[in-house]
């Protein structure tokens, strides 16, 4: 295996941790940016294999990070998934909409977090064949 470099994008700090402890524990490297900016300054330094980012920050959405990596040539193939606690009617359809590849609802779990993590990897990048 390879290992996949995610950048997450993340303002809570609970989340972020639990975030990064589950996907270094399965041997992925990470990345973290506490607001948009700094994530999208983020994927240009390190192109990641994967983005995850929330919907829900100070300053700029996650639907603005959205829109300004889909517009950038370099990144606009990595593949990018919401992790939001927004889960109602709609919401999954708005996030596909806005150029996300995927959705993952808050609360995260943690038994389910990385096969759903690793679902929108390369083969080759994920910690187990699924």
């Amino acid at each position: 295996m390879k290992v996949a470099r995610i950048l997450i994008i993340e303002d809570n700090e609970a989340n972020m941790q639990l975030m990064v402890y589950l996907l270094r524990a399965f041997g992925h490297a990470t990345f973290e940016a506490q607001d948009g900016e700094i994530g999208i300054s983020t994927a240009r330094q390190e192109l990641p294999d994967l983005i995850l980012c929330d919907l829900q920050m100070p300053g700029m959405d996650g639907y603005e990070v959205a829109q300004r990596l889909r517009l950038d040539p370099g990144l606009k193939t990595i593949s990018l998934v919401a992790v939001t606690a927004y889960a109602m009617a709609g919401d999954r359809e708005k996030v596909l909409a806005a150029g996300f590849n995927g959705y993952i609802s808050k609360p995260i779990n943690p038994e389910l977090f990385l096969e759903q993590v690793e679902a929108f990897l390369p083969s080759e990048k994920r910690s187990r064949s699924s």
